[in-house]
């Protein structure tokens, strides 16, 4: 089958992939392509296995982390600066 064939006919060859056929299309009579059913590869699992380890404690929420987000009370909370009263002036301003 060459290109311009399998242009317009597309729709029709890929029924046919479907069925499980192979087409062949040609460009001046050289083969330059293939249509064959597509197959999904298959994820092969436990590639990693032996190189990737969890902690322990992973699911554990430091106190610190906690903390930031308001979850608990701060394990470890700052003195808080005692607060100074500014003096007031005794002007008042005009307009």
């Amino acid at each position: 089958m060459n290109v311009h064939e399998a242009k317009t006919q597309l729709s029709k060859l890929l029924q046919e992939v479907e069925a499980g056929e192979q087409i062949v299309i040609a460009r001046d009579g050289e083969p330059v392509a293939m249509l064959v059913p597509y197959v999904a590869p298959r994820r092969q699992l436990g590639l990693a296995r032996g190189q990737i380890w969890i902690a322990p404690d992973f699911d554990e929420l430091p106190p610190d982390i906690a903390a930031a987000f308001g979850m608990i009370d701060d394990p470890n909370p700052e003195p808080s600066p005692t607060p100074t009263a500014k003096p007031r002036s005794s002007r008042r301003r005009t307009r």
